[in-house]
Parts: C-alpha cells; sequence; structure tokens
C-alpha cells in the first residue's frame, strides 16, 4: 500500500514536493491544499488533485502524512500545530531561535490527537544539523561552523515579500571568503554572526511605495536580518525574472577539532551540497521524513519530533536487511 500524501500549500516547495514523491514508489499524492482558487491552479503533473484549504479536514481519512509547505513567517507557526490537531504532518520550519517554541506548540497538538510530527526538516536546520551532531559528538575537542550561501534563501525572500508595499524580493545569503578559509585552515577563529556572512536583497517595489521604509524595515527585522551586514537594491519586475529567477543555493558544514594526548593533531570534517533548486531538495527531504513519521505513527509513536530523534533507517523504503546487505 502506497502512503498517501497531502501537500498543503503549492509554492515552490509544493511543486518541489509533487515532483519528489513521483520518485518514490511507495508513495502517493492524496491532494493538494491552497488558499487560492484551485480552478486556477495549474500543478507540474495534471492528474494531481487539488483542493480549497478550508476544505482540508474532510480529507482526514484519506492522507496518511501530511507536508505543510507554508511559510515560517507566518504561515507554519499557526498551521502545523492546527494540522497536527488531524493528521501526521511534517514542516521546514526554519526559523532558528523559535524552533525550541514552534516544538512545544506542535507537540502539544500532536500527543493531544495521537499524530506524529516532525517539525524543521530541510537541509538547515535537518540535514546540516545532524552533522553538527556527528561531528561534535565524534570529535568533542573543537568547532562547528556552518556557511550558507551564495543562494537564494526562501524563507527569507518569503519574509521581504511580506513586507507593506514589496511586491516581489529575491535574498542572496554570501559567505565572506575570508571567514571560510580561516576556519578551513584549522586555526578555530572566533567568528561573529556578521562576520561570517553578509546578505543581499533585490526588491520589486509596488508603485508609489516607501522605499527607505522597506529598506528600513528589512535591515531591522529580527531573527533575518538584523545581525547582519544588509544590502538592499530595488529593482524591477522584469530584471528580477531575468537575473534572478532561479533558486540555487549551497552551504557547508565544518568541524574543527583535536586529538591525541596533548591535542596535538588537528582535523576537518566538512559537508556540503551544492543545488541548482533550493526548494527542490528541500521538498525531497520533507519526503524522506513524511515516510518516517508514517512508521512512527503505525508504531504508535506519537508527539512532535526533530530530525535529530529520527533513526536513519526509517527514511528509506528499505528493509533492514536490505539497508545491512548494502550499506
Amino acid at each position: 500500500m502506497s502512503i498517501r500524501i497531502g501537500i498543503f500549500g503549492y509554492g515552490n516547495l509544493g511543486r518541489g514536493v509533487e515532483c519528489a514523491i513521483r520518485q518514490n514508489p511507495d508513495m502517493e499524492i492524496a491532494a493538494v491544499f491552497t488558499r487560492r482558487d484551485p480552478s486556477l491552479v495549474k500543478t507540474v503533473f495534471s492528474d494531481t488533485p487539488v483542493y480549497a484549504a478550508d476544505k482540508v479536514l474532510e480529507f482526514k481519512n484519506d492522507i496518511d502524512v501530511m507536508i505543510l509547505c507554508g511559510g515560517s513567517a507566518t504561515d507554519l507557526p499557526v498551521q502545523t500545530p492546527s494540522l497536527a490537531e488531524s493528521f501526521n504532518v511534517v514542516d521546514s520550519f526554519d526559523t532558528h531561535a523559535r524552533i525550541p517554541e514552534h516544538f512545544g506548540n506542535v507537540d502539544k497538538a500532536a500527543k493531544a490527537s495521537g499524530k506524529t510530527a516532525i517539525i524543521s526538516v530541510g537541509w538547515d536546520p535537518g540535514l546540516f544539523s545532524l552533522n553538527h551532531l556527528y561531528a561534535a559528538s565524534i570529535l568533542p575537542e573543537g568547532k562547528n561552523y556552518t556557511f550558507w550561501g551564495k543562494g537564494v534563501s526562501q524563507g527569507h525572500s518569503d519574509a521581504i515579500r511580506r513586507i507593506d508595499g514589496v511586491a516581489d524580493a529575491r535574498q542572496y545569503t554570501v559567505p565572506v571568503p575570508a571567514a571560510l578559509e580561516a576556519v578551513r585552515s584549522g586555526s578555530d577563529p572566533e567568528l561573529t554572526t556578521r562576520m561570517k556572512h553578509t546578505r543581499e536583497c533585490f526588491v520589486v517595489a509596488e508603485e508609489g511605495a516607501d522605499l527607505a521604509r522597506i529598506e528600513n524595515e528589512i535591515k531591522t527585522m529580527p531573527n533575518y536580518f538584523a545581525d547582519y551586514d544588509t544590502t538592499v537594491t530595488f529593482i524591477s519586475q522584469q530584471e528580477l525574472n531575468e537575473k534572478h529567477g532561479g533558486l540555487p543555493h549551497q552551504g557547508f558544514v565544518i568541524r574543527s577539532a583535536r586529538t591525541g594526548a596533548e591535542s596535538e593533531n588537528n582535523h576537518i570534517i566538512e559537508y556540503s551540497l551544492k543545488l541548482d533548486s533550493n526548494p527542490e531538495f528541500t521538498a525531497s527531504v520533507l519526503v524522506a521524513y513524511a515516510r518516517a513519521a508514517y512508521k512512527l505513527n503505525c508504531k504508535g509513536d506519537c508527539g512532535c519530533k526533530s530530525v535529530l530523534d529520527i533513526a536513519p533507517a526509517m527514511l528509506s523504503p528499505y528493509s533492514g536487511s536490505e539497508l545491512f546487505r548494502y550499506l
């Protein structure tokens, strides 16, 4: 029997989930739910059913796992705990500072309903979190570093688009080259948030919008831009489409550590990603963790989880004996 997946929200991430499910033979798309008029939504595959978001509870018995594809700024803090009252859910909530709060809200709802939720699934938080854990556990005397980019951040771009007067936007996170090289050298530098990355914002403003206010709101936005050197460039929609139409990203997790009786030996662990499509890759991670959510719920393991709680074998469609033989 296929795992029946619902997709709640249908933007770049939702389309990525739709594609990823087609690459997993043990899954099928049950439905897409959108706040737009369903008749106006064009899906990647013509046979994907689309329904209005307010009809979602009518499908409680037809969906095994709901993958939430809304934004972290305003959508997921409300949607994930609400939908966890009726469905097993997986989301990609990525506002790092608010993850503990979000976890608590979702855990309460999922435990009350007997459902399983996995939050903050993606590559950071998500796969990068796992690599930090592995590296720090294996090499306890050292430091972890994370660098993102250069690439488009979906969450940060979405946060800019929520500002009054903004028609469209792309935000690039850019590592500071000197900081990245210092870490790779094994010198264990002390780096502030501002020293590691800059942020570049390309914004299409609505006609007559107050550009100075928009720029100030971006640069002072807590959890997103306030701690970074941020540049804001206003451009036309045509230029945004032509020069910033793609959604690439990349990133690095580095552990610089020492071993030996006098800590005389240096070690560097580096995990990196280079992605043509940030949303399609994130969607693929979400789909794998949807499989884990389904397996856990079948075992009666309810409540909220993070990627740190999930055994690697739970992500795979293969049996334990098959994984043991090949891996």
